[in-house]
Order: C-alpha cells, then structure tokens, then sequence
C-alpha cells in the first residue's frame, strides 16, 4: 500500500476510536469499520453500527459514536474564542465547558432560539405548552441541572433571535460551534440529550439519528463567524443591530477549501425570488446527479425538490429517500407525491400545486426506529462523491424565514460514510407505503373522500410547525 494511503488508514482507525471524544476510551468495543477520512475533516454519527459509548442519561453502554464528547473536546482545546449558534443547548455538561472556558479568559458568545433562550427550572410548567412541559420535565428527569442557567451564572453573554427587535425570525435553527478560528464543528444535531443520547423518562430511545462533522480550517470558521456576527451584532445591552432572518440579506453561495476539500457553503433565509435561495440551490445540486442518489431527511416539503428527482429517475438515476416516520405522512410532505398518494390535510384540503407522480418510487420509505425517536438527519449523497448536510431541512420554512446552514462537501472520502449510514439506516426500513399511511389515508378518505383542491397561496395546515 503506498505510504499516503496507509496513513489515511492510520489516521482513520485512529479518528474512529477516539474521534469524537478526548481519548479511545470514549468509543470502546468492537474495532469499527476502518473507512478513512479527508484530511482536516472528522464526522460522527450517533447511532453509528461501529462505535459504542457510556450514555451519561442512562449511563448504560450503547451502539453509536459520542456526539457530546466531540463537542466537549473542541470546547476543551479552545484558548482564545468560542462562538456558539445553536437552536437549543440543554446539555450541562456543554454548559458547564463552557463556563470554565470563560473563567479561564476565553471569549464566549452564544446565540439561542427565543424558545429555549429562557432556563427551563425558571419556567412555570402551566405557562408552557404541551411539548415544552415535556420537554422540562425530561430534562429536570436528567438530574444533571439547566444548561442555560448555568450559562447566566457564568456570566456568559447570550441573545435570541428577538435581539433585533423583533418577536423572533422564522427558527433560529443553526447547529454550529466555532473555535479559535479554525475549528467549526456541524450539522443535523441541536445540543440537547434528544436529540444526541435519548430522553431520560423513556430509556428505550437512542436519541434523534443525527450527525455531526467537525471541520479544521481557518477559512471555514471565518465564514461561519461572519455568520455569527450578522448574528450577534452588539450583542446583549447594545443597539438592536443584530440581524436575523430575511434581514440578514441572503447571499450566494461561498466555496473554500479544506486541506484539499472544496467545501460550499450557504447561509439563509433568502427571499423567494432570489436565485441565491436554498430550495433553488438544493434543486441545482440534485441536478447534477448521473448515477444515484441518497437521501435522509427530517423534512421534504419542497415541490421543486420532488419535481427534479422525478426527472433524474426517469433518466435512470438510482435513489433512495428515507424520511423521518412521522414527517412522512403529513399532507404537505413530499414524500407522498414520490409515494403516488394524495393525502388531505385536516380541513379536507389538498395542498396547491400538488404533483403526486403517477407510479410510485420503489426506493422510498421510513426507518425503524425506536419509539420517541426521529430521524433528525438532512443529508444527500450524490454519486457517491459529495454530501450535502448542514441544518436546512427541505422545506419553504427553511428557504425563506429561519436561520439556517447548508453545506456542500465534495469528497468521495466522506460520502462513504454518509453512505455505510445510509446503509444502515435502509436495512429494515418500512419501504413503500407504510402502515402508518395507510391507516391514514383510510381515515381521510372517511372523512374527506377526495379532498378539496387548495387555491394557489393558501397556507397548508399548520404551517407554523414545519421547521
């Protein structure tokens, strides 16, 4: 084997082990898959097949790669700045990091969505609605504190996306962690225990199935921290010149590259009518597929995004779609034109602009996964040769109103892990029309029987909750 592969190799058995945590400890067992890496870039999956580690909610061993521990670690080497802009922190043992990093002299900024920007211990649970009850009375179950309270105490500077002066964008929904200049670290995972380890009152869940990629470049982590300054603008007690959402201005998208690694990134929102928009930018790089193509998503509530991928397969493009079970089956996903199903939605409404193809995709279904779980994941893997991720979900929420990352990484390298996750995913996935569906579109037909057609602009049922 010529001496470059071979430390590939090293290098990858090396990352595997102990690649998202400080030591190999962190993700003992079985030896994993030795799959190498491009140089300067590091992924984890937290339900991976090759990693295992100590869950801190139950505190049992379990199957997948640490994405706390990865976080940690890239807090832990910082000496000068950490920039933080994530929908939710709820971990403590991130918050705690954090805090002695502050107290150390290292610059700490973090930027929240208004809807977990308040300590949960300070919240009344009858003045929360029902999934923010829940979702207090998980963490509370934890036993392990309130990550944001911990930030306060600190003294750690904090805003939301109302710091412009507005009641909040559309979702502050980014998932990123700059360090020092030169480490970013991304992806599909909020840094809560769902959405990482599982949830402390049903010990039967795993966690939201999420990713995460930590990146070493100066260039990189120069545009994410542009980003983050739109962001922050005087931060707390200063002008309301923060910007988020369509405020921000939109912006093409910006390539640099890492170690040898052409890697593009867009920032939205963006207008509808700007090329530049997220939706149009999604569809420009389905376009380029010739061969296959893999997707896992939370979310596919984009029209033009189904209209293309039924024009790669009928020019013989090979895919596969896994959608999360319950984003699936609701009347404005996209996954039920690739189905050849019309659903109305609550009001007997089918939504406008609706083209449901008239033979169902075979390679399209959901995954198994345990109850209370999602798959949280918003990747594509083109030929085998590039991955899109970030934390866009493929919806018009994601184009237009909410602060979002997407990323475009061209390496054969990292696709063959999005890929072997893929793999993993699709064995024992429901594939077709589920159980689910069914049971669904039978009680629409009930009630509905057809539907009634949409007019053009009406707003599909809530609307509001597509992130």
């Amino acid at each position: 084997m010529p001496p470059g592969v071979t430390g590939l190799f090293v290098l990858a058995t090396a990352l595997m082990l102990g690649g998202c945590g400080p030591s190999p400890a962190a993700l003992s067992g079985g030896p994993p898959a030795v799959l190498p890496l491009p140089p300067g870039i590091r992924v984890a999956f937290n339900h991976r097949g090759g990693g295992r580690y100590r869950s801190p909610v139950s505190g049992q061993w379990r199957q997948g790669d640490d994405l706390e521990a990865l976080l940690l670690e890239s807090i832990r080497g910082a000496r000068r700045e950490i920039l933080v802009a994530v929908q939710e922190l709820s971990l403590p043992a991130v918050a705690q990091a954090l805090a002695e990093r502050h107290r150390r002299g290292v610059r700490v900024r973090v930027v929240l969505e208004n809807t977990y920007s308040t300590p949960w211990s300070q919240q009344h649970p009858v003045d929360l609605p029902p999934h923010q009850r829940l979702r207090q009375q998980q963490l509370a179950a934890l036993g392990q504190g309130d990550a944001v309270a911990v930030l306060q105490r600190a003294g750690i500077p904090l805003i939301d996306d109302t710091a412009d002066g507005s009641r909040g964008s559309g979702l502050m929904h980014h998932k990123f962690l700059v360090v020092d200049g030169q480490v970013v670290v991304t992806g599909s995972a909020n840094f809560s225990p769902s959405c990482i380890h599982g949830d402390a009152d049903a010990p039967t869940t795993r966690g939201n199935v999420n990713h995460l990629i930590r990146f070493e470049s100066p260039a990189l982590a120069g545009l994410f921290a542009e980003e983050f300054a739109r962001l922050w603008g005087d931060g707390p007690g200063g002008a309301p010149d923060s910007r988020f959402g369509i405020a921000k201005g939109g912006g093409p998208a910006r390539v640099v590259d890492v170690a040898g690694t052409p890697v593009e990134v867009l920032f939205a929102p963006h207008r509808r009518s700007d090329p530049n928009q997220g939706l149009a930018w999604l569809e420009a790089q389905l376009a380029r597929a010739r061969q296959r193509l893999d997707l896992a998503l939370f979310v596919f509530s984009g029209q033009n995004l189904a209209d293309r991928l039924q024009e790669l397969h009928a020019r013989g493009v090979k895919i596969r779609l896994l959608a999360d079970p319950g984003f699936a089956v609701r009347a404005f996903s996209e996954v039920l034109d690739l189905l050849a199903v019309t659903l109305p939605d609550q009001d007997c409404r089918i939504e406008a602009g609706n083209r449901a193809w008239s033979q169902a995709l075979e390679g399209v279904g959901t995954p198994r996964l345990a109850g209370g779980d999602k798959l949280h994941h918003k990747f594509a893997v083109l030929d085998g040769r590039s991955v899109i991720s970030g934390s866009f979900n493929w919806s018009p929420s994601a184009a237009f109103q909410n602060d979002e990352t997407l990323l475009l990484i061209h390496s054969p390298l990292l696709a063959r892990h999005f890929e072997a996750e893929m793999d993993r995913l699709w064995r024992g996935a429901e594939l077709g029309i589920s159980g689910r569906l069914q049971r669904k579109l039978a009680q629409q037909r009930q009630s509905c029987g057809s539907g009634t057609p949409r007019a053009a602009g009406g707003a599909p049922a809530m609307a509001s909750t597509i992130p």
